[in-house]
């Protein structure tokens, strides 16, 4: 239940102001049919995310316990470091409406997930967990908290989030799961 609780908190609160949460305004704005959008968002996060999960997962295979723990925890605090640097959304992300609304958003999500913060999160949290199912389960959801409301509320909420704050809110999380796995937290579930 922790990797699960603690992937969707940190994902909610990364994705706040993020590439893929900006992309959600934008296509809702253009296409206005916001089930075929949040669904589109869907897919392509358990794609993106299972896959980044599966290979959180392997990685833990190739190294041993004491670079495990090294590896993560440094990987914690890069992406508490990450999450303080705004993102920018290319406009071509949003540009593939030949397809139609849900493989769109499905295209376009996939390849804005492809790299970003949350994914990379994904690797690490199922390195650290071992829980593939839950992590992906949990930052996808994390996910959806955050861009469903975009999707549906567009312009009402984009002024009324504190972003800065949410980033440095997730930072602080980042980078205590960083520090905890450098002193060997981890080491309680298998590191």
């Amino acid at each position: 239940m922790d990797a699960f609780l603690v992937s969707t908190g940190i994902v909610a609160l990364a994705e706040i102001g993020d590439k893929t949460q900006l992309l959600a305004f934008i296509l809702a704005a253009k296409f206005r049919k916001p089930l075929q959008i949040v669904l589109g968002i869907l897919v392509a996060t358990l794609v993106n995310h299972s896959f980044a999960g599966v290979l959180g997962s392997w990685i833990t295979l190739l190294l041993g316990p004491v670079a495990m723990r090294w590896v993560l925890g440094v990987s914690f605090i890069a992406m508490a470091l990450w999450t303080l640097i705004p993102d920018k959304l290319d406009e071509k992300d949003a540009s593939l409406e030949r397809f139609g609304v849900f493989s769109t958003t499905c295209i376009a999500f996939f390849l804005a997930e492809m790299g970003d913060k949350t994914q990379v999160a994904t690797v690490a949290l199922a390195a650290q967990y071992q829980s593939v199912v839950q992590v992906v389960a949990g930052t996808t959801f994390g996910m959806m908290i955050a861009n469903v409301p975009a999707v549906l509320l567009g312009d009402q909420i984009a002024g009324k989030i504190p972003v800065r704050a949410v980033h440095g809110l997730a930072a602080l999380i980042f980078a205590a799961l960083g520090v905890a796995t450098l002193l060997g937290a981890g080491e309680r579930i298998g590191f």
